[in-house]
């Protein structure tokens, strides 16, 4: 069911603009393939604990994980399109998948169950548990007469959605929103579009809160930290940009030479990682070197690529970190999950902060300038006789 293999954080070729900042040049990182698809992956999640690990591809079945060794524990089985998106509760109790069957499905995570089954009009594309783990939302593509829906479920309740927000074409265009979460203390719900665009909604009225210009293309993805404070977009313009989730005032871009599927916020190291690689329809006739599949790994606030994590034969579709920060995984084009094991001196290493090497230059030249004025001076006999 998997192979393990051992995959090398290489250093970058380009020089680092910070020169104190140390490129990770002989750390490994332990990995195990996870064969358990079939098709392209499509999303891959972590739970709350980080000892699970939820995948989904094109071939219409999800699959849990043992995040330890890479052990399958199980399947589930319904739907009859491809898996967009899934989410996990807090607990671990319920699983949700968006198919592009029209459907959102609640399973048990214990038993693989199918509980209940949510009919939209259109193919879901992303589904997102509300911090009371007993609603969600989810966002559907434009159907026949239909427009891109935005909708707020109660778990109980799979007959009839609680709110449905209509997105509306812009410029005679439908737009397809392509992530959706909610933000901290389920204040807003958060969507992401095929047109660079992000946008605030009201859970309660629907109303527009805010709209963000975030991208020239297609955003991808998006993910947030654990508490919501910070967000990262990924984008087909090559750039990946973290964002103030509080006050949505941009940070910081990682620019790259490649389209950007998937980005993460470690949450142990101020460290993004980033996935994508060329377009799929051109990967038949593409080396795993030419197409730059790689995982790329920049520092959150130099914004400064210093290492690349090599072994898909495909644009990375999907990435996720362990919450403890001990290992990622990566799901690709190419049908396999990689789940990279970090080892202790990844672990260990620190991040120099440059202005506190500058200050203790600075202090070690006064220091050494002092010194020198407080010597005293040479007795000179000549001049004493004299």
């Amino acid at each position: 069911m998997r192979a393990t293999s051992c995959a090398r954080l290489n250093r970058t070729t380009t020089p680092l603009g910070v020169p104190r900042f140390e490129a990770l040049t002989h750390h490994q990182a332990r990995s195990c393939t996870l064969s358990g698809h079939e098709r392209p992956i499509t999303v891959i999640k972590y739970n709350a604990d980080g000892d699970l690990l939820f995948s989904a591809s094109k071939d219409q079945i999800p699959s849990m994980w043992r995040s330890e060794n890479g052990e399958r524990l199980g399947t589930f089985h319904g739907h009859k399109g491809t898996i967009w998106d899934l989410d996990v509760d807090r607990f671990t109790n319920c699983l949700l998948t968006a198919s592009a069957d029209a459907t959102v499905k609640l399973w048990s995570c214990r038993t693989g169950e199918c509980l209940d089954t949510f009919v939209h009009r259109g193919p879901v594309r992303g589904v997102c548990w509300a911090e009371d783990n007993r609603r969600f939302a989810t966002i559907s593509d434009p159907f026949v007469e239909h427009n891109a829906k935005i909708s707020v479920w109660d778990k109980e309740n799979p007959s009839e959605a609680i709110q449905e927000i209509d997105l509306p074409k812009i410029d005679g265009k439908r737009v397809n929103a392509t992530n959706i979460w909610w933000t901290y203390l389920n204040e807003h719900i958060f969507v992401s579009m095929d047109n660079g665009v992000m946008r605030l909604y009201s859970p309660e009225t629907g109303n527009l809160v805010n709209e963000i210009v975030a991208h020239e293309k297609k955003i991808n993805r998006v993910q947030f930290n654990r508490d919501k404070t910070l967000a990262i977009t990924s984008s087909a313009d090559f750039t990946s940009k973290l964002y103030d989730a509080v006050h949505w005032k941009h940070l910081y871009t990682y620019k790259t030479d490649r389209p950007v599927n998937d980005a993460v916020i470690s949450e142990t190291k101020d460290h993004i990682l980033l996935g994508g690689g060329q377009e799929a329809m051109s990967v038949t006739t593409t080396s795993g070197k030419v197409g730059k599949f790689e995982t790329r790994f920049f520092h959150l606030v130099y914004e400064e690529e210093f290492g690349t994590v090599k072994g898909h034969f495909g644009p990375i579709n999907a990435l996720a970190i362990n919450p403890n920060g001990r290992d990622y995984a990566s799901g690709a084009e190419d049908g396999y999950v990689r789940l990279h094991h970090f080892d202790k001196s990844y672990l260990d290493m620190k991040d120099p902060v440059p202005e506190a090497e500058d200050e203790e230059g600075e202090s070690k030249e006064e220091q050494k300038d002092e010194s020198d004025e407080q010597q005293p001076e040479e007795y000179d006999e000549s001049v004493h006789d004299a």
